[in-house]
């Protein structure tokens, strides 16, 4: 019998399944601790919760405006003056999208022209190249090199040319836990605005910061508040990654752009989630953002130190919920192959589920050696997982 054609897209057919996906079945299919994929096992606050169900009885319950209910707009672009002293238009330079992922997708596919370049940093988020690749775009990549991951300014400046239109940049980082400096951020600025190129910028664990590390946007740098569209969301900060309640910030001429995109795939976003996360956003402020860095910090310190005694070495994430670690003194790959051999092989026995991070490199091959673990679990989760990793093993 014939194989079946395949009707997917060239565009998207060499990424195949999201390793997100395939990591959570194998998890599934064999009862392993799943720390894979970035969501908490936990509620988020009661409030949300509360907030949700007053704006459905309140009847909140139609299309609300394509770029964002008029409640949720305001809200964020009180949270960016306040914090940042960054302002902007709340009904015309604030965008509302299906979580941080539309957003970039969509910031792409309105700012980018078949043939033009983005620069962008391995290991990376894996719907970047996705979303480059759909733009008809093509992706340089700068490493960001295990363990410091420090920014290597002139094998950035070498990822520049003619054609270069965006620089992507996530920070705090996803996966490596990074957060970028001040210094590290005017070399990305000083390049943008010589080479008149828009950043994109994914902030979603803006509020997770670890060790005196601070979060700073790049649209605050001198220059670069014209020529920047940050993104987060509302999934990371209040640990309700289903809502997908993401946003947009940025001048007029950006915003449109991606909001030309967003209005013909999802035209509007959960019109009573959208309400309840503008009260959260009003409501929860600076104790919430400290309690949830406290607890993170914890988790943090539980992770690295049941891997380290596990035989990994990791590297201490600044920011994010991640630890990329490296596996190969514990588990010589010549015995045990790399690291997606690796990844299948610990869900089986002990039965703990990790990322094999070599699908977020293009050209580095440092992936091939390390492990992401998330610490977003409840600390019985951290800790039945630490029961499994330090289970003696042939």
């Amino acid at each position: 019998m014939n194989a079946p054609i395949s009707r997917t897209s060239s565009k998207l057919r060499p990424f195949g399944t999201t390793i997100f996906s395939e990591m959570t079945a194998l998890a599934q299919q064999h009862g392993a601790i799943n720390l894979a994929q970035g969501f908490p096992d936990f509620e988020g606050p009661a409030e949300l919760v509360a907030a949700a169900q007053q704006a459905l009885s309140e009847g909140h319950n139609q299309y609300a405006r394509s770029q964002g209910h008029p409640e949720l707009v305001a809200a964020l672009a009180k949270k960016y003056r306040d914090r940042h002293g960054l302002a902007f238009d709340a009904l015309k330079e604030v965008v509302v999208f299906a979580g941080a992922t539309e957003g970039i997708a969509c910031a792409l596919l309105g700012l980018l022209e078949p043939g033009d370049e983005v620069v962008g940093f391995e290991p990376y988020y894996d719907s970047y190249p996705v979303a480059i690749a759909l733009a008809g775009a093509v992706a340089r990549w700068c490493p960001l090199r295990f363990p410091g991951f420090a920014l290597d300014a002139a094998a950035l400046e070498r990822c520049f040319t003619s054609r270069t239109r965006v620089l992507l940049l996530n920070t705090p980082h996803n996966p490596t836990g990074k957060v970028f400096t001040r210094d590290e951020l005017a070399v990305i600025a000083e390049l943008c605005r010589k080479r008149d190129v828009v950043v994109v910028a994914d902030e979603v664990y803006e509020h997770l910061t670890y060790d005196g590390a601070v979060h700073l946007p790049i649209a605050t740098l001198p220059g670069m508040h014209e020529r920047t569209l940050t993104l987060s969301s509302g999934g990371k900060t209040y640990s309700m990654t289903g809502w997908k309640i993401g946003w947009g910030v940025g001048p007029a001429p950006l915003v449109a752009a991606a909001q030309a995109a967003q209005q013909y795939v999802t035209f509007a976003i959960a019109t009573p989630l959208q309400v309840a996360m503008a009260r959260a956003i009003v409501r929860l402020g600076d104790a919430y953002f400290a309690q949830l860095q406290r607890e993170y910090a914890e988790r943090r310190t539980f992770l690295l130190d049941v891997l380290r005694r596990a035989g990994f070495a990791p590297a201490a994430p600044q920011g994010a919920y991640f630890v990329l670690a490296d596996f190969t003194a514990r588990f010589p790959p010549e015995r045990h192959g790399d690291d997606r051999a690796l990844a299948r092989a610990l869900v089986v026995a002990p039965g703990v589920a990790a990322i094999p991070p070599s699908v977020f490199y293009a050209g580095c091959d440092d992936g091939r050696r390390l492990l992401r673990f998330a610490f977003c679990k409840k600390m019985e989760t951290l800790r039945a997982a630490a029961e499994r990793l330090l289970e003696p093993r042939g």
